[in-house]
């Protein structure tokens, strides 16, 4: 029953005695068990698209920590593959992908109608994990938003500042909101599809966010994670979405209102204090420890956990953190986090 699942109840507004925890790239690289069963894959891409490890590394840190949700394993470019770019990962350098540049390269992209058949072994994950997660744990799929998709499809790679992006969008305004469109119809599509599968609740990461300017940030960020959240919840009436406009810093504020988000994710560039004062009292919050903090461990990780647990303790949180854990973090400082937040 979704009353169990305390996930859920946070989601729905609910001020509990202590937030439940899940934490962001929970499978990855920082867990032995992981890199065993990335070996036994072969490479990233074929994890990500062979159902039965991909569900296997997802229950990894369920196992080992008893997180209140699970998250899918996926990418946030498989979409743009699914759309027919050419996607690779390089050894230590991260994705590769073909680049849209202009009318022609956004012309040879499939429709998002068409991107079932190609992101099929991603919803058999998610119907394998609804099966097998223990009854408490919420599961939760996700998808990148439009505006830092895009910004991977028009430079080819992640880039510091998102500028092949900005550029194209000052140059060639109609090519880039077609593609904003394609990525926003596709992203429905695709969390629809999950939900279906069997996902409880869906998140969007827009990990640019922070770079869009002005009237931009509404418009690119803003703007195409309402459509899609409008979109999933007419389709899927009671399934939270939480979105994350990771950099948006005093723009977190309204951002509830402006996506129809159940719950805003926070990044650790803002203060718990002001998000309970500026952003909570709209809704549930998410975050936000430094993900330093599970690399270095000790008093300062303890004291920061406890730090955010109490500043938003007066309203609906699941703590989590600010951004990924990252693959150097040590395994015994998420165990300490995570008793700090339920021991105190």
């Amino acid at each position: 029953m979704a009353s169990d699942k305390l996930i859920l109840r946070a989601l729905a507004g609910e001020t509990l005695p202590t937030p439940p925890i899940w934490m962001m790239r929970q499978a990855g690289r920082y867990l032995p068990e992981y890199k065993a069963t990335r070996a036994k894959a072969g490479d990233f891409l074929s994890l990500c698209y062979n159902p039965e490890l991909a569900a296997e590394v997802t229950l990894q840190p369920i196992r080992r920590y008893g997180f209140d949700a699970a998250i899918l394993f996926a990418d946030i470019l498989l979409v743009p593959q699914a759309l027919g770019a050419d996607l690779w990962f390089v050894t230590g350098e991260g994705p590769r992908l073909s680049t849209i540049t202009d009318a022609r390269g956004l012309e040879a992209l499939k429709p998002a109608s068409e991107i079932h058949d190609h992101l099929a072994p991603v919803y058999e994950t998610v119907g394998i994990l609804a099966k097998q997660l223990p009854k408490e744990t919420t599961l939760i799929g996700f998808a990148g938003a439009p505006w830092t998709v895009a910004t991977y499809m028009i430079a080819g790679q992640g880039t510091p500042d998102q500028a092949p992006a900005h550029l194209l969008k000052q140059e060639n305004r109609p090519v880039f909101d077609a593609l904003m469109e394609r990525i926003t119809e596709a992203t429905i599509a695709y969390l629809s599809a999950q939900i279906e599968a069997g996902a409880e609740v869906v998140k969007l990461f827009d990990s640019w966010a922070g770079s869009l300017q002005g009237a931009d940030f509404e418009r690119y960020s803003l703007a195409p994670m309402q459509a899609i959240t409008a979109a999933v919840k007419k389709a899927h009436p009671g399934v939270p979405v939480i979105a994350f406009p990771r950099g948006a810093g005093e723009r977190f504020a309204g951002a509830h209102a402006a996506i129809g988000a159940d719950c805003i994710a926070l990044d650790d560039g803002v203060d718990a204090a002001w998000a309970a004062q500026h952003v909570q009292p709209a809704g549930c919050v998410q975050g936000n420890l430094a993900s330093r903090h599970m690399v270095t461990g000790g008093d300062d990780l303890v004291r920061e956990t406890r730090g955010i647990v109490d500043a938003l303790s007066g309203g609906p949180h699941i703590f989590n953190l600010g951004h990924g854990i990252t693959p150097d973090a040590d395994p015994a400082n998420v165990q300490l986090m995570i008793d700090t937040v339920r021991k105190g």
